[in-house]
C-alpha cells in the first residue's frame, strides 16, 4: 500500500488510540442511564403491585435466576460489536451440562469433567469463527447450523432424558452463597467486569470496535479483524459451556434442553442494552441492565400470576422494540 493510499485510509477511519476505546464506551452512557430510568420505573411498578416483590431475598433471586442468561450475554456483546453473531451459544451450554453428567457418570472427577465441557464450548466457538472468518461464510447461517447439530447431539447422547448432577461440591456453583449472595450472580458480575476492562482498557478491546465499526479500513491498517473475531467466538462458547455448568449445578440434574429456550432473551438483552446489530457500538454495562430489566419483568409478571403463554409474548415484544431502538439510534446518527 502506497504512502498516499494509507493517509487517504487513515483520514478516513483513524486507528484507535489508547482512548478510543473509552470513548467509543462513553457514547452508550446516554443509553445505559435511560436503561437504568425503565429498570427503576419497573420496580416501583411492581413494588406497587406485588407486596411479594421488593425484598432483599427475591431482588437477589432475580439476578441469580438471569446469571447463566448474562453470562452469555456478556460474551455475545463484544462479538456483535465487532460484527459477529452466534445463535448457537444456548445449544452450546445445553451440551456442557450434558458433558459434564456423561464424563462424570464415566468415572471422570466433576472439576475435570467442567473443564472438559468448557474446552469443548471454546472448540465450538472456535469453529465457528474459523467458517465465518476463514471460509467468510454468513454467521448467522453458520451459527444457526451449529446450533442444529449441537442440538441434536445433546438429544442423541442423552436420548432426550435429563441426567441426575446431584453432587454437594458441584451443586454449590449453582445455589451457593457468598455473604448471602447468590454464587451465580458472582460469576455474572465478574464476567461481566472482566470483558468491561478488556474492551475498556486493552488494545484488544479497541480491535473490537474497530472491527464491527469499518472492517475493511481496519484491515488496510493493519488490525487483524479476523483473529479478534474468532478470539469472541471461542469466547462466547466458553462463555455457553459456563452458563450450562451453572444451570446442571442449579438443577442437581443435566437436561440437554433447558436452556436453548433462552436465546431470544439474550439476544434480547444485548441489543436492548444498546449494541448495534451492525457492529462498532455497544456497551456491556448496557447489557447488564438490560438482563436485570428482563429477568424482573419475568419475575414480577410470574408474581402476578400472568401465564407463561403472556411471559413468552412479552418477550417477543421486547425483542422487536430492541431491534426498533437500535434502528432508530442508527437513523438518528445519519
Amino acid at each position: 500500500m502506497s504512502e498516499e493510499t494509507a493517509k487517504t485510509v487513515g483520514s478516513q477511519s483513524e486507528a484507535p488510540k489508547p482512548e478510543a476505546g473509552r470513548s467509543l464506551l462513553g457514547k452508550s452512557w446516554a443509553g445505559t442511564a435511560m436503561l437504568l430510568v425503565i429498570y427503576l420505573l419497573l420496580l416501583v411498578v411492581f413494588t406497587i403491585l406485588s407486596p411479594f416483590f421488593l425484598t432483599f431475598k427475591n431482588l437477589l433471586s432475580i439476578g441469580s435466576n438471569m446469571a447463566f442468561v448474562g453470562l452469555m450475554a456478556a460474551a455475545g456483546t463484544p462479538l456483535i460489536i465487532a460484527g459477529g453473531l452466534d445463535l448457537s451459544v444456548a445449544a452450546v451450554a445445553g451440551i456442557s451440562g450434558v458433558i459434564v453428567s456423561l464424563c462424570y457418570a464415566a468415572g471422570i472427577d466433576i472439576w475435570l469433567a467442567c473443564a472438559i465441557a468448557i474446552l469443548a464450548g471454546g472448540a465450538i466457538g472456535g469453529g465457528n469463527g474459523m467458517l465465518t472468518n476463514g471460509l467468510r461464510l454468513n454467521p448467522f447461517i453458520v451459527t444457526l447450523g451449529s446450533m442444529s447439530i449441537i442440538t441434536g447431539l445433546s438429544l442423541v447422547l442423552t436420548g432426550g432424558l435429563t441426567q441426575p448432577l446431584a453432587i454437594p461440591g458441584f451443586n454449590w456453583i449453582g445455589s451457593g452463597r457468598i455473604l448471602s449472595v447468590p454464587v451465580p450472580l458472582i460469576l455474572m458480575l465478574i464476567f461481566f467486569a472482566a470483558i468491561w476492562w478488556v474492551m475498556a482498557f486493552t488494545p484488544f478491546g479497541r480491535y473490537i470496535y474497530a472491527s464491527g465499526g469499518n472492517p475493511d479500513a481496519s484491515r488496510m491498517l493493519g488490525i487483524p479483524v479476523d483473529r479478534t473475531q474468532i478470539k469472541l467466538y471461542i469466547l462466547s462458547g466458553v462463555s455457553g459451556a459456563l452458563a450450562g455448568i451453572v444451570v446442571a449445578a442449579m438443577l442437581g440434574a443435566a437436561a440437554p434442553d433447558a436452556v436453548g429456550k433462552h436465546l431470544l432473551t439474550v439476544i434480547a438483552a444485548i441489543i436492548l442494552g444498546g449494541t448495534s446489530l451492525f457492529g462498532g457500538r455497544g456497551s456491556v454495562w448496557g447489557t447488564l441492565l438490560a438482563v436485570l430489566i428482563l429477568g424482573t419483568l419475568n419475575n414480577g409478571l410470574t408474581l402476578l400470576n400472568v401465564s407463561s403463554f403472556w411471559q413468552d409474548v412479552t418477550k417477543g415484544a421486547v425483542l422487536l422494540l430492541a431491534v426498533g431502538l437500535d434502528q432508530l439510534r442508527i437513523r438518528s446518527q445519519i
